[in-house]
């Protein structure tokens, strides 16, 4: 039964391959190793029987499938089980046509899906998370530098009453310390 889902699958969604200039780009230009795990479910893409794969694929998530490649058009619903919320927020925000033009043209993509996305709410917005390939699902895979300033901005009231607390457990300490050192030479003044 698997099998015949499989070829039929095949029959009805013809070749269904991973777009690699979008992988090699990222990977060029970050400097990065970058896998197939940016945009779909499985690390190693969408052709094989793992999770997250064509062949392991129920007759449900095929029907996503096919609804996911036919959205042609940006802001159609797409929940392709073979790609991640990453993956999907590229094919709903600037639609299949646009995103096959840009294959000619990686390093487009992040100008054609804009900056206002962050996805995993770390302050680096996804787009920037491509060109820097680090992973946009991820909070703490991210430009260091970047991942700290957002965390410095985000917590700074934390920060703030941990330093006020910290001075004031110190000016309390020197206190204590001051006025056990006045009750010793008391001591040693009446003895």
């Amino acid at each position: 039964m698997v099998k015949f889902v499989f070829i039929v699958a095949l029959v009805f969604i013809g070749n269904c391959f991973a777009y690699p200039e979008f992988q090699r780009f990222s990977q060029e230009n970050s400097g990065r190793p970058i896998n197939c795990a940016m945009c779909h479910v499985n690390g190693d893409g969408p052709e094989g029987a793992s999770r997250g794969q064509i062949g392991s694929l129920t007759p449900v998530e095929l029907n996503r499938l096919n609804a996911a490649r036919g959205a042609f058009a940006p802001g159609m619903p797409v929940e392709s089980p073979i790609l991640n919320a990453f993956g999907n927020n590229i094919i709903r925000k600037i639609g299949k046509t646009k995103f096959l033009e840009l294959r000619a043209h990686p390093e487009q993509l992040a100008e054609a899906y804009g900056f206002q996305s962050d996805l995993d709410e770390d302050g680096i917005p996804d787009a920037q998370e491509y060109l820097d390939g680090t992973n946009p699902l991820n909070r703490s895979h991210g430009n260091p530098w970047k991942l700290f300033v957002h965390n410095l901005n985000q917590y700074k009231l934390h920060i703030f009453l941990i330093i006020l607390a910290t001075v004031a457990g110190f000016y309390g300490l020197s206190n204590l310390l001051h006025g056990f050192a006045i009750q010793a030479e008391s001591h040693e003044a009446r003895n």
